[in-house]
């Protein structure tokens, strides 16, 4: 079957969109997968299938349909469904606007993680990511932390990093390094290891504060590996210093990851923006093959 795509980015997130407006393509695991390979496919931190809602396979997604015309059908590039991912619904609400699916005042777009309400100012794209939370707040709130994680097994079994776990629509681990610890020179080719370990596995973030309100990230994302940006992630990381200094409810970062900058702002009542740019780079045709 040959279908249609667009490849784009958010800070270097990149994902192939599919246009699936009818809900007709059966987009299996190994598709994703293929088409998410970038020596035998387009190449993609994951895929985005582009839907109306009323025609998603899942009931709770379908819900949505009265508040949001659009589906975000987000797969990781392992072939996973995922709930949501922040720098992908930029690139998502971009490429509906261009299609004049959308106008220029933005949209609410469905997604497995419930709606998020997408808008345009000037260049960037700002997303209502939702409401976060605490994974563990007793722990968090005694602790400050609520987890640990190992960045190499056999190396650092003996000498984790301590680290806090948020839930943004998808799991989230976030790690303050020590001083003594380079940002750049974490091997992040294989998955830290989270302890105790995550019912669903975690995106695991490591930060570095670089001034007041100004931050560095990397990050691991789940069934991908490390990618150049991660939007949940950067308001995951975000959220955690500001948790760590007493200023969780309030207050705007600057979150600098290896693809570009992003902004979050804290909101009352556990409420989270994020604004960054969305840059559509390519439109073609595929066959979704499945080849080993």
């Amino acid at each position: 079957m040959s279908v249609r795509f667009t490849k784009g980015h958010g800070t270097e997130n990149d994902f192939v969109l599919l246009a699936d407006l009818d809900g007709l393509l059966d987009l299996s695991a190994a598709q994703v997968a293929r088409l998410s390979d970038r020596h035998a496919g387009i190449g993609g931190d994951g895929v985005i299938r582009v839907v109306r809602t009323v025609h998603a396979e899942e009931p709770e997604v379908r819900a949505q349909a009265d508040e949001a015309e659009f589906f975000m059908d987000y797969r990781n590039a392992d072939g996973s469904k995922a709930q949501m991912c922040g720098n992908g619904t930029r690139v998502f609400a971009t490429w509906l606007r261009r299609e004049g699916l959308i106008g220029d005042g933005g949209s609410v777009v469905a997604t497995r993680a419930g709606t998020r309400r997408v808008r345009f100012e000037g260049d960037e794209v700002v997303t209502h990511m939702g409401t976060w939370s605490l994974v563990h707040p007793s722990e968090a709130a005694e602790r400050g932390v609520d987890s640990f994680v190992h960045v190499d097994e056999a190396e650092d079994v003996d000498d984790p990093y301590s680290a806090l776990s948020l839930d943004l629509g998808n799991p989230h681990t976030v790690v303050a390094l020590p001083p003594e610890v380079s940002l750049d020179g974490l091997d992040l080719t294989r998955a830290p290891v989270v302890r105790p370990v995550p019912p669903e596995g975690s995106n695991v973030e490591f930060v570095r504060v670089l001034g007041p309100g100004h931050l560095a990230m990397r990050v691991h994302e789940r069934g991908v590996g490390e990618t150049r940006s991660c939007g949940t992630g950067v308001c995951a990381a975000a959220l955690a210093v500001g948790i760590w200094s007493d200023s969780a409810g309030s207050g705007t970062w600057r979150v600098d990851v290896p693809g570009g900058t992003l902004t979050v702002r804290a909101l009352p009542d556990h409420q989270v923006e994020l604004a960054g740019p969305a840059v559509l780079v390519a439109d073609g045709q595929t066959d979704l093959l499945t080849g080993a």
